[in-house]
């Protein structure tokens, strides 16, 4: 096996070669200390012999080298031998430490290899030191919980949008089956039977549509969008309203405006698609004899858009469900009318430039929604600084 520059390996080389350099520099110091301790001789008159046990005389100069030298050598050999003890066992000791401190990588390493598709309930659950190993590990986890959650997401999604696919073509292909084995069908049955899937295949455009608004609005979040033009909230909210005013006058609503500029930076088409989506909702929600108010308004540093409406009562514990795709009033794919997108869509276009959307439940029953986009002026000089 090759043998890799592991974390733990480096952390131990890196240990083993402090201690021993730690370990030679007090040998060193030792022996140039005792080098200069052993020096008796220095303050005696040359010439100057000494009696030593065994009876012999000798020179105390040259006595005194001979005792150096082997103080000296002495030390040099015990100094080493137990510097090669230390080390090891420090290297030793250092290696067995950093396994035990980088078990939770190996543990975070090996959750990361099992996880799929169907083991995304597995987490580390470290229960070690409080240290950075335990942030990791946390970390770590709560990133799998995201995963897990959007992995979620993601099957409730595309299960809500092939049943919503399914109804129109089933009606279709029903409304097709029936009228061609009726052998009396006349040209007004085949009439009816056009008209029916017409209006089926409608609505599956219109849901076709609007799940390439909300991936083309998710697509930009977080990054530059491809569009940048200074436009006006309140003129794609006019236009929005004049689009859903023959539905406003078989209803009879009562609409209030005001309409004060509003102007942002972003992706045209997307800008009015948000503004023309809260419009169609508050509509398409409302009562006879119902309000709906629309206000839009800038303080130089946000552009807001304000669309409230009457209605069937609101939870507001339902309230931030109905930015969930294919949620209608907190409730899933009831059967009434709309995709279910028209918020998801609002809110993938406010991440997309920057901005906030709120909903609050209106007393009696109804909604108010509330987008903030950076105005255009707080844009312009942004992007300036950036520059």
């Amino acid at each position: 096996m090759r043998l890799r520059p592991t974390l733990r390996l480096r952390l131990t080389l890196l240990n083993g070669v402090l201690l021993v350099g730690a370990g030679a520099i007090l040998v060193l110091l030792a022996w140039l200390l005792v080098r200069d301790a052993l020096r008796p001789t220095d303050e005696l008159l040359p010439g100057t012999t000494v009696l030593l046990a065994d009876g012999r005389s000798m020179d105390a100069a040259s006595w005194q080298r001979q005792l150096v030298d082997s103080a000296s050598g002495e030390l040099l050999a015990k100094g080493l031998a137990a510097l090669l003890a230390i080390g090891t066992v420090g290297v030793v000791g250092a290696y067995a430490v950093a396994g035990r401190a980088l078990r939770p990588l190996h543990q975070v390493t090996a959750t990361a290899r099992r996880l799929g598709e169907t083991t995304l309930d597995q987490r580390i659950c470290y229960s070690g030191a409080d240290d950075e190993v335990a942030e990791l590990a946390d970390t770590f986890d709560e990133m799998l919980d995201r995963i897990a959650a959007a992995f979620e997401a993601q099957k409730r999604f595309v299960a809500n949008a092939s049943h919503e696919l399914r109804t129109p073509l089933a009606v279709m292909r029903t409304e097709i089956d029936v009228t061609l084995s009726d052998d009396e069908a006349d040209a007004a049955e085949y009439r009816r039977m056009a008209t029916v899937v017409r209006d089926a295949s409608e609505r599956a455009n219109s849901l076709v549509d609007a799940l390439l608004v909300l991936a083309r609005s998710e697509a930009q979040t977080g990054r530059r969008l491809g569009r940048r033009t200074e436009c006006d909230l309140a003129g794609g909210t006019v236009n929005a309203l004049s689009a859903v005013r023959r539905e406003v006058e078989r209803i009879k609503l009562d609409v209030q405006t005001s309409l004060e500029p509003a102007p942002v930076v972003g992706d045209p088409g997307l800008l009015d698609r948000l503004a023309g989506n809260l419009i169609e909702n508050a509509v398409r929600y409302n009562h006879l004899h119902g309000r709906l108010w629309v206000r839009t308004g800038s303080d130089g540093q946000r552009s807001w858009l304000v669309v409230g409406n009457t209605g069937f009562e609101v939870d507001p514990a339902d309230v931030p469900g109905l930015f969930e795709p294919f949620r209608r009033g907190g409730r899933e794919r009831t059967g009434a009318r709309g995709s279910g997108l028209g918020l998801s869509i609002v809110r993938a276009v406010c991440d997309a430039h920057g901005g906030t959307v709120t909903a609050v439940a209106q007393p009696g029953g109804g909604l108010e929604v509330t987008v903030n986009l950076p105005a255009a002026d707080a844009v312009s000089v942004a992007d300036t600084v950036s520059r």
